[in-house]
């Protein structure tokens, strides 16, 4: 059985700024790290290996210094690491993405080929979700996205089961291999990584493509030339000044607070105290 999960490096969200005048993303000294989310995905590819002796393979498409998020899932105790590198990929929206890492993928499934694709539900530099639906539409495989759990996995009969979060609850899922399935957080807790994984993590070789050796067919699909994605506006969010206030009530029994918070609440929001009661009087008269 062999498992391919993608991966991806990002800055780190919560030391992001936004630049005050351009209004464009300062990425000057912020950390990058391996996106959290991918890393439910890629326990997830470990814990299958674990059951099923499965080979996994972990892919990423970034600059050279994504070599730093690669290494770190072969700590983890990934089998093998490819890098997808080129300078025809910048500027990359998650349609060209997505048509490079399908590429890629291609390549890999035709030196081994791949039962399973595992990616985290989103991204956090772009929460947009669409990379793993587009992998699978172009390499034609099965989808589960929002997968909280999996439930079984036949190997002989080629099928899986897992549980996928929705809006109306949970729903039961079982579909043939092979299959893309985005995981959502909490779906394990990522292993420690062995000190015998992290010195063969050091050591091992990384495989690096290029777009060449990616065999990208078509380069007007890469980069910012198969980019149709327009970012008009980055922008920060407006702080406010506004002070905490002190309501002062007669006594400290719980009835006698939330007693006067609703009361402040109802004359500050006089539309919420009309739409719970349309017989109140308000507009200087009485509540």
């Amino acid at each position: 059985m062999h498992i391919l999960v993608c991966i991806k490096q990002v800055p780190d969200s919560a030391q992001i700024r936004v630049h005050p005048v351009t209004n464009t993303i300062m990425r000057q000294g912020v950390p990058a790290i391996v996106n959290p989310y991918d890393l439910y995905a890629l326990e997830e590819a470990l814990r299958l290996k674990d059951r099923y002796r499965a080979r996994v393979t972990v892919l990423c498409m970034g600059p050279p210094q994504a070599e730093a998020a690669l290494r770190k899932a072969l700590a983890f105790g990934a089998d093998e690491a490819i890098l997808l590198t080129d300078r025809a990929f910048a500027g990359a929206d998650t349609l060209a993405t997505s048509y490079a890492l399908s590429a890629a993928i291609r390549q890999v499934h035709q030196g081994l080929p791949v039962d399973l694709v595992f990616a985290g539900k989103q991204t956090i530099d772009g929460d947009t979700a669409q990379v793993g639906p587009g992998i699978a539409t172009r390499l034609d495989m099965q989808l589960l996205t929002y997968v909280s759990k999996i439930v079984s996995l036949d190997l002989t009969a080629r099928e899986i089961v897992v549980h996928r979060r929705s809006e109306g609850g949970v729903q039961v899922l079982k579909t043939r291999l092979p299959a893309l399935i985005t995981v959502l957080e909490g779906i394990n807790e990522m292993r420690f990584a062995s000190l015998t994984d992290m010195f063969r993590a050091e050591r091992h070789r990384l495989t690096i493509w290029s777009k060449d050796d990616a065999h990208i067919e078509d380069v007007t699909k890469i980069g910012l030339k198969g980019s149709p994605t327009a970012v008009s506006k980055v922008f920060a969010p407006t702080p406010t000044n506004r002070r905490a206030e002190i309501i002062e009530t007669q006594s400290g029994q719980p009835v006698d607070l939330a007693a006067t918070l609703v009361a402040k609440l109802l004359s500050r929001h006089p539309d919420v105290a009309l739409a719970i009661n349309p017989s109140l009087e308000l507009d200087g008269r009485s509540l």
